[in-house]
């Protein structure tokens, strides 16, 4: 069996907008392995929900491919997409917005089961939500509450067990614990961590915490106004960053320990336009290692130790 559940080739996101393209996913790869985690990490605006949409088909790509399981999930047709979609799942940002506020808890869980004619009979589809709910930590007592009646944590919860419904092999997870309170995260990320285990799921976990990417990921890739600028695993990334902008990132993580201090790199200048973007690297404007070079050549991801890839020019030379 292939080692590689989902393997995204030159993927493409463009939006048509009146001054012209939004360049918001530009040509990125990237591979998760079988039962493993990619966090996805970026400033708002650099593109990473989107790639979580576009892999799952939730928008239409631009242009490349997205291999899941040896097929191209963006050639597939409307009943293959079907079939596909029960074993990728996501998990959406805000919980209260995702859920629907006039179905109960009981009722949105089984909603997926209901379409896609997973149950034997009314007995079967309750047998099935509870044992969801009881999958997630939710007590049964909440089946038939509604998603206002909820904390956040358990509206999540609801969310993931939909997720789970369709006993799916990977699910997208687009910041969701972001807006939940700090030790609610703890409890929802030690879940998902649970799950990905019993379960032997797969992961893209976006975020734009590093923290939190940290505790969930076997690898990190970092992005930046719609390109991936570094990728490896994630004991190297947090030891040894390489890209200017993620060191940057890094360096923002607050150290619980009154005794260390960290430099704190603080970046100057602003985001290009994504809209017809610049044609050397992305970064320029804002990097403290630039030269001449970086403002005219977009530099390419490449392979710089065994598993990390940068795309800079400095650091790609360095190693030459």
């Amino acid at each position: 069996m292939n080692d590689i559940l989902m393997d995204v080739k030159n993927l493409k996101k463009y939006f048509k907008t009146k001054k012209g393209p939004l360049h918001a996913v530009d040509d990125i790869s990237f591979q998760i392995k079988r039962g493993e985690t990619l966090g996805l990490v970026g400033e708002s605006g650099c593109g990473k929900s989107t790639t979580g949409r576009v892999i799952l088909k939730l928008i239409e790509a631009t242009g490349g491919e997205v291999i899941f399981e040896g097929e191209d999930v963006l050639k597939l047709n409307k009943k293959d997409t079907r079939t596909f979609r029960e074993n990728a799942q996501f998990v959406f940002q805000d919980p209260f917005a995702s859920l629907n506020p006039r179905m109960s808890i009981s009722q949105i869980i089984s909603e997926p089961l209901i379409i896609n004619k997973k149950a034997a009979d009314k007995d079967d589809l309750m047998k099935q939500v509870r044992k969801l709910m009881d999958t997630v930590g939710l007590a049964l007592r909440l089946e038939n509450v509604y998603p206002h009646e909820l904390d956040g944590g358990r509206r999540q919860r609801v969310g993931i067990a939909r997720a789970l419904a369709l006993n799916p092999k990977f699910i997208v997870h687009d910041e969701p614990v972001s807006a939940l309170d700090v030790s609610i995260q703890a409890q929802v990320l030690n879940l998902l961590g649970d799950l990905q285990k019993e379960l032997s799921l797969t992961y893209l976990f976006i975020s734009h915490d590093l923290g939190v990417i940290k505790h969930v990921s076997n690898n990190i890739a970092v992005m930046y106004l719609g390109k991936i600028v570094e990728m490896s695993d994630y004991k190297s990334m947090f030891l040894a960053p390489e890209h200017p902008y993620t060191k940057a990132l890094l360096s923002a993580i607050p150290v619980p320990n009154v005794d260390i201090t960290r430099e704190r790199i603080i970046l100057e200048g602003d985001v290009p336009s994504p809209i017809n973007p610049p044609p050397g690297c992305r970064f320029y404007g804002r990097c403290f290692q630039r030269k001449d070079s970086c403002k005219d050549i977009d530099p390419e991801l490449k392979e710089t130790t065994p598993g990390r890839f940068v795309a800079c020019h400095v650091v790609n030379e360095g190693k030459a």
